[in-house]
């Protein structure tokens, strides 16, 4: 049994292991659980759910540092960088974590299952349909942090180990290699199902609930319905059937505009907010003192003196939330700029813009931000002064600026040749050379500095889910109706005319980009619909580079450590290239 416990896939299995310290609930045999099963079953979930808190930490890492969202100030030790930088290592400890935890929630539901029967009573069924919520989960999150995007051979392309509780020969245990990823996504699928069928009451965002799978089943056949170019209508009807059944359950409603903007401050049981379906709930008590620098939104932002704040919004991400107006977007509430001297009421006018970096020999190798103070010309246009070095020596240069959009504060330089549009704003705080746009998407809740319950669902995703599978299907009017409920809310009066084979792709990217950011979806957004990951804005990664969806760095590599555990037990577990 020793031997077992050293394997990440069957650490959590056995409710009479030894892991005491870390499961405690590993106590409750199936004689206890007998005696009481609805208090029991309550006990043994409640293992599983916690063990999304540290799964969600790493999920979030995974998803959204892949992505063109955010850009930090330097390159780190810490093993979240080659998320960012793509250079990816077996040896990255918290992806191990990401896959213990996963298959320690999998373990735990999987035996839970085989402890009761259903039908027995409809709070059974309930705890239940729970588990199987669960188990479909983190089967779907793991196939797409290590399996390639479904549209690509999903029959061949691996997925993950389907390992569904403990072996019952463990003296000639054999665990299974890598299943494919189309087994994988049906495993997912026929739990997500199962859960559904299962959960019968309206429990709070902080629990599984029939929504909960419904939301999550809309996701996994939206990820399986191909590629705008080549589209899979069957799998897209499916996730609109499955879109459709959560908004028309009427339990959730849309955040107005205000309370959206505030979003990030509600708890998923506070009744204020009405968006949530599914969330890892955190509550305060489980941080203390400075463990709120090692929450997801202490790398975006230090507030009230917590956190590292080295994390900032992307240059992409910023032009795509100001191309209708600066600060009109209701997403620009997420970013809190940080301004030099705003806290004396001393701000200091200036201008911005991102020029072009290239080497000695005249290729672009990177982009840069430059901001200087701006001065008045007698006749009321502006200028700027910048000094830079040249042959070893400061060298101050007079640039005059040209209007752009005088009311949204845009103007153009003419700097070394070439024009560059930028915007008259306030000089900010800089980290290193990086202007420090804040995000807070992922802190602030109940007013605490780096408090957050990552989101698993919202009602939000549903209708853009909707948006993508109509436009794959041709069904353009339908796509741009719901693709505007989510644009006007945060954008009123500005929606979508139309949606065409044209243009439904760009728009539809565009959409889900400015309300999934920070939720750990864009990387997978891009890839799974064949898309190039494009970064060209100022950062320690690599500018120039364009990641596109057959890259083999698309997927994480098998942590080290199970392919040595398997070996281990003579079992074999493949790794991706």
């Amino acid at each position: 049994m020793k031997k077992i416990l050293t394997i990440a896939l069957a650490a959590a299995c056995s409710f009479t292991a030894c892991d005491i310290e870390r499961l405690p609930y590993d106590k409750y045999s199936a004689d206890k659980i007998t005696e009481d099963k609805q208090a029991s079953l309550d006990i043994l979930l409640n293992g599983c759910y916690a063990q999304l808190k540290g799964w969600s930490d790493v999920m979030h890492r995974v998803g959204e540092y892949a992505g063109d969202n955010m850009m930090i100030r330097g390159s780190s030790t810490d093993a979240f960088y080659t998320f960012i930088s793509y250079q990816h290592t077996p040896s990255n400890y918290r992806l191990n974590t990401f896959w213990n935890n996963s298959y320690k929630v999998i373990s735990q539901a999987s035996d839970l299952m085989k402890l009761v029967e259903e039908g027995e009573t409809p709070e059974v069924d309930q705890r239940l349909g729970e588990a199987y919520y669960l188990r479909g989960t983190m089967y779907f999150y793991l196939c797409r942090a290590y399996g390639r995007p479904y549209y690509q051979s999903p029959e061949t392309n691996l997925g993950v180990p389907i390992v569904n509780g403990l072996p019952a020969d463990l003296n000639n245990l054999v665990l299974p290699d890598r299943a494919s990823v189309k087994d994988t996504y049906a495993q997912a699928i026929a739990d997500l199902r199962k859960g559904e069928a299962l959960m019968n009451e309206n429990k709070t965002a902080a629990y599984a609930t029939r929504e909960a799978a419904q939301a999550m089943l809309s996701r996994v056949y939206m990820y399986m319905s191909g590629t705008y170019e080549n589209p899979n209508t069957t799998y897209a009807d499916s996730s609109i059937y499955y879109a459709k059944k959560v908004i028309e359950s009427g339990r959730y409603q849309l955040l107005n505009r205000e309370n959206f903007m505030k979003y990030n401050t509600f708890s998923p049981e506070d009744g204020a907010q009405t968006e949530t379906i599914f969330a890892v709930k955190r509550v305060s008590s489980e941080f203390s003192g400075y463990d709120h620098y090692y929450g997801i939104g202490g790398m975006y932002a230090n507030i009230d003196g917590m956190g590292w704040g080295e994390m900032y919004a992307s240059a992409k991400y910023m032009e795509l939330l100001d191309e209708t107006g600066r600060g009109k977007d209701a997403r620009s509430a997420f970013i809190v700029p940080q301004y030099v001297g705003q806290d004396q009421n001393k701000k200091i006018e200036a201008f911005r813009f991102i020029k072009d970096v290239y080497n000695a020999s005249g290729a672009q190798t990177n982009y840069n931000y430059v901001q200087s103070p701006i001065k008045y010309n007698t006749d009321g246009s502006l200028y700027v002064q910048i000094t830079e070095q040249v042959d070893g020596k400061d060298v101050t240069t007079t640039y005059q600026l040209t209007e752009v959009d005088k009311e949204q504060g845009y103007y153009s330089i003419n700097y070394k040749g070439k024009t560059y549009k930028g915007v008259k704003d306030y000089m900010m705080l800089l980290n290193r050379v990086y202007p420090m746009f804040y995000i807070y998407k992922c802190s602030k809740q109940e007013g605490e500095s780096h408090l957050h319950s990552p989101i698993i669902s919202r009602l939000a995703e549903m209708y853009l889910n909707l948006a993508e599978c109509y436009a794959k299907k041709g069904d353009y009017a339908n796509a741009v109706l719901n693709l505007n409920v989510i644009r006007e809310r945060s954008l009123p009066g500005q929606g979508y005319t139309s949606l065409n084979a044209s243009n439904a792709a760009k728009l539809i990217d565009k959409e889900r980009q400015l309300e999934l950011a920070y939720e750990a979806e864009r990387s997978f957004d891009v890839y799974r619909n064949g898309g190039t990951l494009t970064r060209h804005y100022p950062g320690p990664h690599n500018a120039m580079e364009e990641i596109k969806a057959t890259d083999t760095r698309v997927v994480q590599f098998i942590p080290q450590d199970q392919i040595n555990a398997y070996a281990s037990i003579n079992c074999k577990l493949t790794q991706n290239p």
